[in-house]
């Protein structure tokens, strides 16, 4: 059954809509699982804003197509996300220094010439649960060389972390990650087969997975760990364990690491975090507070 708050939710945004209305979108594929309208809806309510937000599934022969459509009719921005956050670079004509550095884009709007200015939002989203914990000069562990992993590794970078070791099964993504953040910081990059990771585990102050296992919509991959149970056999309760899921909430990877005595911490907050900064890119500097998107994701869930 549709939770009520759910049901009161959605006849709040029909009443909003007019011939007026303008919209946001959510573009990628899959898009069915995204919690992006449940908080950017309350944010636009909460601003009294005539906008809804709405998620748009996207095949990748029909990327451009879509965006050039979408400049014709009430579309005032969209949220990028798999599979579409690098091959996007093509259809924008301005992108922020961020997202060129991260080769990933999260976050459009048109600008004067109707054409696509691009941002990224998720740094500053990752980072927004880690920033009051102290975490500078000490060593940390980023799980997975994908596009998410570019945005944690300039998180850690920017809080000042000593030591950032990725661990993949890719050995190629890794040598590209090395080469894209060398002159910023010497990464450490290991195979998730290599014996030294185990040293790495039960030294690390923070362990971020990026990798999909443990999500939801990854079927049979919901009760497994990252790399395997023998690869967490050191883990100890002095880490703090960062899994960027947010569906499910906890993760197996979080219950494994609440049990053992870490502090916690799933990708809900960094949902939040970046979804207001793309709500103020695309208002020209319009925020909420954090706990109106917040609530909203509590009720829903």
């Amino acid at each position: 059954m549709v939770p009520e708050q759910t049901i009161t939710f959605r006849v709040k945004i029909l009443n909003m809509i007019s011939s007026k209305t303008s919209f946001i979108a959510l573009i990628g594929n899959p898009v069915s699982h995204s919690l992006s309208p449940i908080i950017q809806n309350a944010a636009l309510q909460y601003l009294g804003l005539d906008l809804i937000y709405i998620a748009v599934p996207c095949k990748d022969e029909d990327l451009e197509l879509v965006l050039n459509s979408f400049k014709r009719i009430n579309c005032k921005g969209l949220n990028i996300t798999i599979p579409h956050k690098e091959k996007i670079f093509n259809l924008c004509s301005e992108i922020s220094p961020i997202a060129n550095k991260l080769k990933a884009i999260n976050t459009l709007k048109l600008n004067s010439e109707n054409e696509w200015s691009a941002t990224n939002t998720d740094v500053e989203g990752f980072i927004y649960p880690l920033k009051n914990l102290k975490l500078a000069k000490k060593k940390s562990i980023v799980l997975g060389s994908g596009g998410a992993a570019r945005s944690v590794i300039q998180g850690l970078i920017n809080l000042n972390l000593s030591t950032i070791s990725v661990i993949s099964r890719n050995k190629s993504s890794l040598d590209e990650l090395r080469k894209n953040f060398e002159n910023q910081i010497e990464l450490q990059s290991f195979l998730n087969n290599d014996n030294k990771a185990q040293n790495l585990i039960e030294e690390a102050d923070l362990v971020v997975n990026t990798t999909p296992v443990g999500m939801k919509t990854a079927k049979n991959e919901m009760n497994l760990l990252p790399y395997g149970d023998h690869f967490w056999r050191s883990l100890n309760s002095k880490t703090i364990v960062y899994d960027l899921i947010y569906n499910p909430t906890p993760t197996h990877l979080l219950k494994f690491s609440a049990n053992k005595g870490c502090m916690t911490i799933d990708g809900l907050q960094m949902l939040v975090a970046q979804g207001i900064k793309s709500l103020s890119f695309w208002t020209d500097g319009l925020e909420v507070p954090f706990h109106v998107m917040n609530d909203a994701l509590k009720n829903h869930l």
